[in-house]
């Protein structure tokens, strides 16, 4: 597995996202000219739109590809399909619960086998969560205090209105697809599409 060691900061400030989308509470620092140095091509500004996303989720070029082939071929707008495709990831969907502080740390614990969906460990980070499935906090990673210190930094993170949160039961059941709407940074997908369609 390929694994990015690039500093978040410097890379959400290349990208123009701010680091809290990336679990990151400690804020870049802020440089008005850095992306206005030089005028920026058409295929410049969709090739970073994409870089973004990528980024973002944590995704390869190639799955990456496969998921827009897959967004392609669903019904509605490839864009919107295609962040619905990256939201329904598992170590996303981890990440969104409040269980991890960044998306990297979902990935691991996903792959650590410390979350069931649908009451069966599942240690794969890409696995694709559907509408009615149930994760949950495996129970004998419950009491470990490495949980309780995540839990606690993460109280005041909003649970996106497709997740239903179960705190009780260390679990979030899926209500419904998520949409662009429900994200919490920006995206021109169709500038991806545009990428794509070359």
């Amino acid at each position: 597995m390929a694994i990015s060691r690039e500093p978040i900061l410097k890379r959400c400030r290349y990208l123009g996202i701010s680091p809290m989308v990336m679990g990151v509470s400690k804020e870049s620092k802020k440089n008005p000219n850095a992306n206005a140095r030089r005028k920026v091509s058409e295929y410049g500004t969709q090739l970073k739109e994409k870089q973004k996303l990528k980024f973002i989720y944590g995704v390869l070029e190639k799955p990456f590809r496969h998921y827009f082939e897959l967004a392609e071929k669903m019904e509605g707008k490839a864009g919107d399909n295609l962040i619905t495709i990256c939201e329904t990831r598992l170590d996303n969907v981890v990440y969104r619960m409040g269980y991890a502080l960044t998306r990297r740390e979902a990935r691991q614990l996903v792959s650590h086998r410390h979350f069931t969906v649908n009451g069966k460990r599942v240690n794969i980070p890409s696995y694709r969560i559907k509408v009615g499935d149930v994760i949950a906090l495996h129970e004998k990673s419950r009491s470990s205090a490495k949980f309780k210190d995540v839990l606690e930094q993460t109280s005041g993170r909003i649970v996106p209105l497709w997740l239903e949160s179960d705190k009780d039961n260390f679990s979030a059941k899926v209500v419904r697809l998520p949409e662009t709407q429900d994200l919490d940074y920006e995206t021109q997908t169709h500038l991806i599409v545009e990428l794509y369609s070359k």
